[in-house]
């Protein structure tokens, strides 16, 4: 049975949480490549996670009882690796080939080089499938473990989300938590602009899902939605997380162009500056 770290204080939590985005934006500065402003915006997300709610050791990256966490928008797969590595998944050297032809660090999670990932991902839509067959497998088993998987807003305009979504409702998926990135920006515009989400919490209610709605950006708030999952019994939990994107960054915060933009090394230099005050 795996165990639960130690939980850190606050201080230290949102002390790791602008680490983790200051050697992610270094990675991205230096392979060229990255989701910038949708890593900064699921980097408290992972913090909290990691270390303070899901029951993993990265010593024993596959032990069969632990909670499991997938990423659906594995496109941000900057911020999932730095966490790793930051939890001791990884070692952090390793981040220094982030997106190198060859590297087990590609721009989407692959599970079967990379410890602590559960699940490749990176066309969207598929995360909270498998998600749900996660869940379904630990009732099976009777097990305890639990599923949490973290989607992008923009990534709900998928149908196939939409099915896991009816599914996991039907199933009664208590040991399901998924967790809504509501930045509210996705590639090129804003998601109500695209194809509009809102009533969000009314939709996933009518399908059967128990629905908390939170500032995402918040660990105070992180911590305390995630220790009332279940939010009821016999129903999944959906925790839309309001973030911003690019948080943290003032000259990259809820700007739709640093969806994928690359800092240039007078910005990163600026970004750093301001993670470390």
């Amino acid at each position: 049975m795996t165990t639960v770290r130690t939980r850190p204080g606050l201080g230290e939590l949102r002390s790791t949480a602008n680490a983790i985005r200051r050697r992610n934006l270094e990675i991205i500065h230096a392979a060229g490549l990255g989701h910038t402003g949708g890593d900064l915006s699921a980097a408290d997300i992972l913090t909290a996670l990691y270390f303070a709610v899901l029951e993993v050791d990265p010593a024993q990256p596959d032990a069969p009882e632990r909670d499991r966490y997938i990423q659906s928008k594995g496109h941000a797969s900057g911020v999932l690796y730095t966490t790793l590595a930051a939890a001791g998944f990884i070692p952090d050297s390793l981040l220094d080939a982030y997106m190198a032809p060859g590297s087990a660090l590609n721009g989407h999670p692959d599970r079967k080089r990379v410890p602590g990932v559960e699940t490749n991902t990176g066309p969207l839509g598929h995360g909270l499938p498998v998600a749900v067959g996660t869940a379904i497998a630990a009732k099976l088993d009777r097990s305890r473990r639990r599923t949490f998987v973290l989607c992008g807003d923009g990534e709900l305009q998928e149908g196939s989300n939409w099915e896991a979504i009816m599914a996991a409702a039907h199933h009664g998926l208590d040991n399901l938590v998924l967790i809504v990135d509501r930045n509210r920006l996705q590639q090129g515009a804003r998601t109500e602009d695209t194809n509009g989400l809102d009533p969000l919490d009314a939709k996933l209610a009518a399908f059967g899902w128990s629905v908390r709605e939170i500032d995402g950006n918040d660990i105070p708030a992180l911590l305390e939605v995630f220790d009332a999952v279940p939010f009821s019994a016999a129903r999944p939990s959906a925790v839309i997380a309001n973030t911003i994107k690019g948080r943290g960054v003032s000259f990259m915060e809820d700007r739709v162009e640093w969806h994928h933009k690359v800092p240039t090394a007078e910005e990163l230099d600026r970004a750093l500056r301001e993670l470390s005050a």
